[in-house]
């Protein structure tokens, strides 16, 4: 095996690797600018071949990110080539809404929207063409990219002011807010749009759009995934739904797809299946049955040997009365074959099953053209053949069918060489524009590090001189903040003690002590209460003193907190029956004072229950 194919071998276990490990199918991507991405990622790790590379990407979890945007160059701005979006918005969009009723929804979908400023183009261009209101009710603008930290930017839809410079002023001050030093996209018009991640070539499109918006993405794919896109996109549009491209996509391919609008602004309008080739062919075919009809009695002299086409005749039932010099030999017809059914013959079942079309053709009374029949010769070429079924009648009576056999292989030849130009002019013409773009990135990369590097030098500069004067300050701030703690550990110590000498007051006394907060909730609960109700400091605190189980009128309890609360308030007194811990009746005094509590914590009340010992207990 030569080098260059060990290379190639290479190459294709590492994508294979990618697709398999890592989900991510690099494999349609053009070969040369796929290629050239991965050498100078390897040259930047000191990686000396694909095999070692891939060694360092199954060991190194980070490696795949720094490889992916490698591979992927998010180059997007607002209202990109601004002569393109102004035809857009001028031509495109009014053809578009004036099509649809005023009430009919508006789908759009910008595939490889990267950051996301494409897709919040068009939905400020429609926003202008619908209003506010109407974008929020009609429009979902779809925008979908593989790289995950490009679409967590688009979701976010926040950008540096200077990112927004070819946004018009008005539109800026429209559609944008100002949040910190950072321009974010209006939260309100915001839900109008959709980000989310989709290959475009492994995944299904999205359907029954007005407009696909695909600028600078295909150029990045072989010819064999350009056109499985393509297809995607025409199966994805509405009849006379819109596809805008980027500058450097030509739309060579696949024209019986697409028409263009405006080539040299890359605008295209979807080609439905059945267009207007198959419908001239069927004015072309419409007069042939009355014609063969009328020279029916010389049935076998119609199968002219010098006509340009193979031509067969057959009955009403079926049997083969004539047949040209091509068709014999096409299909190995031979004399003794003529007055046989067709059913007997090979041609009726090979290259195409007749017996079911010629059927189908009597049974709607039409002529039927099946195009594109590939017949497999002898010598292993293939021949391509358009047939055309027309059944012959004599008034209504059916007489006959005429089978026509085309041979258009000299056009499949001229046209698969015409693609193959194409294709290499395409390629030749998308390498340059991709290897431009990345030169003019390169550039701009360039003078912005060295702008960076100039302001960074400056800064440290600054920097230095900062910290050298930080340092003395730090030196005359530390001998403060040492004289500063030595007197903390003094209050510190006095406060402690204080605090012991209070606890020691409220445990000390005789009498029960509740703080209530101003939403009736415990703040605090002394031995006294414990006592008297066997409920426990931990159990009380925290809660609504109407959730506790005690025995005092709590009804009561609220009433008197809530009145002595009052700003101004004196402090009420009330004395009441209640049941203690044990369950006997006894006496109680209780005392409700407002205590002022700073900040926004609002006032307290305290409580002091008495169990008064000289009463005679409540029957």
């Amino acid at each position: 095996m030569s080098t260059e194919e060990q290379t190639e071998d290479q190459i294709e276990g590492l994508l294979d690797y990618l697709a398999q490990a890592r989900g991510f199918d690099f494999r349609a991507y053009k070969r040369p600018t796929l290629t050239r991405r991965i050498h100078k990622r390897m040259r930047e790790v000191g990686a000396e071949s694909y095999s070692e590379y891939l060694d360092r990407l199954q060991v190194d979890a980070d490696e795949f990110g720094h490889l992916f945007d490698a591979i992927l160059i998010n180059v997007t701005a607002f209202f990109r080539d601004p002569e393109h979006w102004d035809y857009i918005g001028r031509h495109i969009l009014p053809t578009l809404i004036g099509e649809k009723p005023a009430t009919a929804p508006i789908r759009v979908w910008t595939a490889g929207c990267a950051s996301g400023e494409e897709a919040y183009s068009i939905a400020m261009l429609l926003a202008d063409a619908l209003g506010s209101e109407g974008l929020r009710r009609r429009v979902k603008v779809y925008a979908t990219d593989v790289d995950e930290d490009a679409l967590a930017i688009a979701r976010a839809g926040a950008y540096p002011s200077e990112l927004l410079q070819p946004v018009p002023p008005e539109m800026r001050e429209k559609y944008f807010e100002h949040v910190g030093s950072r321009l974010v996209f209006r939260t309100d018009l915001r839900r109008s749009l959709i980000f989310g991640r989709h290959d475009l070539v492994q995944d299904a499109p999205i359907s029954r759009l007005d407009l696909l918006l695909c600028r600078n993405t295909l150029m990045y794919f072989t010819p064999q995934a350009q056109d499985r896109v393509l297809a995607q996109f025409n199966y994805a549009l509405n009849p006379n739904g819109f596809l805008f491209l980027g500058k450097a996509e030509m739309m060579m391919r696949q024209p019986e797809m697409f028409r263009s609008i405006d080539l040299k602004q890359r605008v295209f309008m979807k080609v439905p299946p059945h267009g207007l080739r198959d419908r001239l062919a069927a004015l072309r075919d419409s007069s042939e049955p009355e014609r063969v009809a009328e020279s029916l009695p010389q049935l076998p002299g119609l199968a002219s040997d010098a006509a340009p086409f193979g031509q067969m005749l057959l009955n009403a039932e079926g049997i083969v009365v004539a047949a040209n010099a091509l068709v014999r030999e096409w299909f190995g017809i031979e004399d003794s074959d003529l007055d046989r059914p067709l059913q007997d013959l090979e041609m009726s079942y090979r290259p195409v099953e007749l017996r079911s079309l010629i059927a189908r053709a009597h049974e709607q009374g039409r002529t039927l053209t099946i195009r594109d029949v590939e017949q497999l010769r002898e010598s292993d070429q293939v021949r391509h053949l358009d047939l055309t079924i027309t059944p012959l009648v004599d008034g209504k009576v059916p007489i006959g069918t005429s089978l026509v056999f085309n041979d258009v292989s000299p056009f499949h030849e001229l046209r698969r060489d015409l693609e193959r130009a194409q294709h290499e002019l395409e390629t030749a013409y998308e390498e340059l524009q991709s290897t431009n773009e990345e030169l003019e990135t390169t550039n701009e990369e360039l003078q912005s590090t060295v702008e960076e590097l100039e302001t960074t030098n400056e800064e440290l500069q600054s920097s230095n001189e900062e910290l050298e004067t930080m340092n003395e300050e730090l030196e005359s701030t530390n001998s403060e903040l040492q004289n500063f703690n030595n007197e903390l550990r003094l209050r510190t110590e006095e406060v402690d003690q204080v605090n012991t000498f209070l606890d020691s007051i409220v445990s000390g006394l005789q009498l029960g002590l509740i703080v209530l907060d101003q939403s009736l909730e415990v703040r605090m609960w002394n031995d006294g209460c414990e006592d008297l109700w066997g409920v426990r400091l931990e159990e009380a605190v925290g809660r609504p003193i109407s959730d506790l189980d005690i025995g005092l009128p709590l009804d009561d309890v609220v009433r008197m907190v809530r009145e002595a609360a009052v700003d101004g308030a004196s402090p009420q007194e009330a004395t009441v029956a209640a049941v203690n811990r044990r369950g006997r009746n006894i006496r109680c005094r209780i005392v409700a004072s407002r205590l002022p509590v700073k900040g926004d914590g609002g006032p307290a009340v305290v409580l002091l229950i008495e169990q008064l010992k000289d009463e005679a207990p409540v029957p």
